[in-house]
């Protein structure tokens, strides 16, 4: 026995001409607006109002941002709007040049080997360990507070 498999499943059947029966029925609602505001506010004040009812009839209908419909879009709008929202945001203080080198210089690794099986070794770890605490500070300061540890 076959089974006929559906396809285009994401397109919506066209009912009423070149509409889907969603469009058709914003259309429909948007003109029903339209002509109650017509016929109960005089000429001038009912333009003012049927010229946004149009629009936003035609937007439901039509427009689309990101390839979803525009009613999604205005649901998730009102949703966002009026759920809860938690921000969280910790600020820390900015530290400045002379601040960052104080804090560097103080910081001294708790680990320094005593002995090795080369003193090549030793000044090798010592110069590492002395450029890795001042990097990012002036060369003056460096030249100064030149440490070898023996």
């Amino acid at each position: 026995m076959r089974y006929e498999v559906p396809q285009f499943i994401e397109v919506e059947d066209k009912v009423f001409g070149p509409l889907t029966i969603k469009q058709f029925l914003y259309l429909v609602g948007g003109a029903g607006v339209a002509y109650l505001i017509w016929v109960s506010l005089p000429t001038f004040f009912a333009v003012l109002f049927i010229v946004p009812v149009a629009a936003l009839a035609l937007s439901l209908a039509f427009y689309q941002v990101n390839n979803r419909p525009f009613v999604q879009i205005i649901e998730n709008s009102v949703q966002y709007f009026f759920s809860n929202k938690l921000y969280l945001w910790k600020k820390e203080p900015k530290k400045n040049a002379r601040e960052t080198a104080a804090d560097i210089s103080k910081n001294e690794p708790s680990y320094i080997p005593k002995l090795s099986e080369s003193k090549l070794k030793d000044i090798a770890w010592g110069l590492d360990v002395h450029e890795s605490l001042y990097a990012g500070t002036d060369t003056e300061k460096r030249k100064k507070e030149k440490v070898f540890r023996t």
